[in-house]
């Protein structure tokens, strides 16, 4: 029996074939690792957050959260709800406040998922993985794992804007958040200290609306790492992994720059140091090549890189 068992809500952006599939596959590894068992909702749906950039009305929008949760609560009792993507963690967080807060609309909510035979209580703890990692285990714990060091790795850790607001981690600074830095240490790689674009926007969804907008603030991120002398980004979100790293070539042709840099996962750099190889790291979805992680995972060429 796994020392510690969650009701996991994978989210659309982690789905075979989709931009963050390798994701997954490096959180699964590294809860292998860490006897964590991840308890998947049956048949969940989107989190609702892409409708929201599309004005779908606020009760189909905290409808679709709430049914996930609802799902939760029956089939998973009792178990805290973890997602692995900053925007599904941050709508259904949202969902459950928001609904906390107004007892008309948590009653409207509910007649809608009584149409699918569910009634909503609302009492699951909403979290990230994150959150887990660094509450329930404890970064010596993480430490405990390692057996292939990162060392020779300077990392700038981009937590980005949705696991920072409004919400945030608790205990971490919504300025200047620390525990990607410390994951990184923990690690065996070194931190980019003075990382000022740490918890700037990458644009989200403007990278379809406004893809001008979007590039220049991605620019701003990928320069100031490069600033502290990284040679990789890591973050904790689907959204900004995907920005950051395959709009590289596009701001490169429209500004002249020569943008080149790995953004991983803090899971990916979790697996490779725990001795897993590229495949089980998720390394071979990386569309920009994160060699280093490579070389120590024992794999200096991966086949099939999507």
């Amino acid at each position: 029996m796994a020392t510690k068992e969650y009701s996991f809500y994978p989210g659309c952006s982690s789905q075979e074939g989709a931009s963050s599939s390798n994701y997954l596959k490096s959180v699964n590894t590294m809860c292998d690792v860490l006897d964590i068992k991840l308890n998947t909702i049956p048949d969940w749906n989107c989190c609702s957050a892409s409708i929201g950039y599309c004005g779908g009305g606020e009760l189909p929008r905290l409808a679709l959260s709430a049914r996930n949760i609802a799902l939760s609560e029956q089939h998973n009792a009792g178990q805290d709800i973890v997602a692995t993507c900053a925007a599904c963690w941050l709508a259904t967080k949202e969902t459950q406040e928001r609904l906390e807060m107004d007892s008309d609309l948590m009653a409207e909510t509910n007649q809608a998922l009584s149409e699918a035979g569910l009634t909503l209580k609302n009492e699951s703890k909403i979290r990230h993985m994150v959150e887990v990692l660094i509450e329930d285990l404890g970064y010596n714990e993480l430490g405990k794992h390692v057996t292939k060091p990162l060392e020779g790795i300077k990392i700038a850790g981009y937590v980005g804007c949705q696991t920072n607001r409004p919400f945030g981690i608790e205990g971490e600074s919504f300025e200047n958040p620390k525990y990607l830095d410390k994951f990184i240490e923990t690690m065996g790689a070194e931190p980019v200290e003075k990382y000022d674009k740490k918890v700037s926007c990458c644009g989200g969804a403007l990278a379809f609306s406004e893809p001008e907008k979007s590039q220049a603030l991605i620019k701003d991120i990928i320069e100031a790492a490069y600033d502290g002398g990284a040679d990789m980004i890591v973050t904790p979100c689907p959204v900004c992994q995907m920005n950051v790293e395959v709009y590289q070539d596009k701001i490169n042709a429209k500004y002249g720059t020569k943008f080149n840099i790995p953004v991983t996962y803090y899971s990916t750099l979790m697996s490779v140091a725990y001795g897993k190889n590229g495949k089980q790291a998720g390394l071979d979805g990386q569309i920009i090549p994160a060699k280093k992680l490579e070389e120590i995972a024992g794999r200096s060429k991966l086949k099939n890189r999507l």
